[in-house]
């Protein structure tokens, strides 16, 4: 009889939190999604801010310069190859 009673007593709670969770899962998830979205516009929002703002338009800023060769050959000569003759 107990066994009996167990088995019930289960089932009917398995039953309510099935349905407690068709009725409150779909929200949480909602909720979590809608948050998602807006931490995503905030961030969009401040990379929008800090693009315009930050860079002043029509100016340049050079970070490297490469080093001149001082014993390069000029262009007008061009470029010259050995080579040796072979018979």
């Amino acid at each position: 009889m107990i066994l009996i009673r167990f088995l019930i007593i289960s089932i009917c709670v398995l039953y309510i939190i099935r349905s407690l969770a068709r009725i409150f899962l779909p929200m949480l998830f909602q909720n979590m999604v809608n948050k998602a979205q807006q931490q995503q516009q905030q961030q969009q929002g401040r990379q929008q801010y800090q693009q315009r703002y930050n860079q002043p338009d029509g100016k340049v800023k050079v970070d490297y310069i490469p080093p001149t060769k001082k014993n390069s050959v000029p262009d007008s000569e061009g470029d010259f190859i050995d080579y040796e003759e072979v018979k």
